[in-house]
């Protein structure tokens, strides 16, 4: 115990903070560890050391990782979920030419009014 049993509370917050630094840590390593087993661009040797140096030290690898990969976790985390909405596109049959179609039909009937058929037709063609 880091206090004496008279402080309870205080027991109880030093405690709370442990596991929610246990928790951040246990989340930023599964988020670096999996944007280290998705990359292409590193090999085999350089994932092993990643990873050894990511248990090894847990804090300072999970932030030297963030540090030194940060600006292309987001965008190889960008790219996944544009191919993931892809695939699903693919999968549900669903194309932008319909998506567009059924727009135009909303418009003509007036469900939707310009600046809605503009916005939502930007964003389909993303």
């Amino acid at each position: 115990m880091l206090f004496s049993a008279e402080s309870s509370f205080a027991n109880f917050l030093a405690d709370a903070f442990a596991i929610f630094l246990f928790i951040l840590w246990f989340w930023l390593f599964i988020t670096a560890a999996s944007d280290l087993f998705r990359r292409q661009d590193v090999s085999g040797l350089g994932k092993v050391i990643w990873v050894i140096l990511l248990i090894v030290l847990p804090y300072a690898g999970v932030f030297a990782y963030i540090l030194t990969q940060g600006s292309g976790m987001a965008e190889r985390s960008r790219s996944r979920a544009r191919q993931v909405h892809d695939e699903l596109r693919q999968a549900v049959s669903f194309s932008p030419t319909d998506e567009i179609t059924k727009l135009e039909r909303l418009r003509s009937e007036r469900s939707i009014s310009e600046q809605e058929y503009t916005r939502l037709r930007a964003r389909i063609l993303q």
